[in-house]
């Protein structure tokens, strides 16, 4: 009845590794491995970490803060890398975007609590989007971040695995 071997096609795996897979093979498309020089390996490991950090966020879909932080850092990048002579950027920054979506009772600082300041501070940012959070959707954020990397590692795992036989 239930097959541990097959993945539920709305789980956050499943999505994951299906967006995933078809980023790599866009890649391996693209322009095939020519040299084994440093740059070369360099290039190739950031699009295989943005394919992977787009295809997680694309995952979650805008249902999370730091997804929609991710897409729009994502996006930002690569319209700055197509045209990077027309020094337009969009009427909103992110923080804006972020504060709007949101949708929160910001509190202050002092109210997160004096002692978790520095730890909330180091923790915003390594979240995405999480520079404009309070505290408890700050952790609630970092929470599920946190199985997404999770998830993300065990699809890496896996498609490493398969293929160094």
């Amino acid at each position: 009845m239930n097959n541990p071997h097959h993945l539920n096609p709305t789980s956050l795996k499943s999505r994951f590794t299906t967006r995933f897979l078809r980023a790599l093979t866009k890649i391996r498309a693209q322009k095939p491995i020519s040299s084994s020089s440093p740059t070369e390996i360099f290039r190739r490991y950031r699009r295989i970490k943005v394919a992977a950090d787009k295809s997680m966020a694309y995952s979650v879909r805008s249902r999370r803060i730091w997804s929609k932080a991710m897409l729009w850092k994502l996006r930002s990048r690569s319209y700055r890398r197509q045209d990077p002579c027309s020094g337009r950027r969009s009427g909103k920054t992110n923080q804006a975007i972020m504060k709007k979506s949101s949708n929160e009772n910001t509190t202050t600082r002092r109210e997160d609590g004096v002692g978790f300041v520095e730890e909330a501070d180091e923790l915003r940012q390594l979240v995405p989007g999480g520079e404009t959070m309070n505290l408890c959707n700050l952790l609630d954020e970092t929470a599920h971040y946190i199985k997404c990397l999770t998830t993300q590692v065990q699809v890496m795992k896996k498609i490493a695995d398969f293929y160094s036989f």
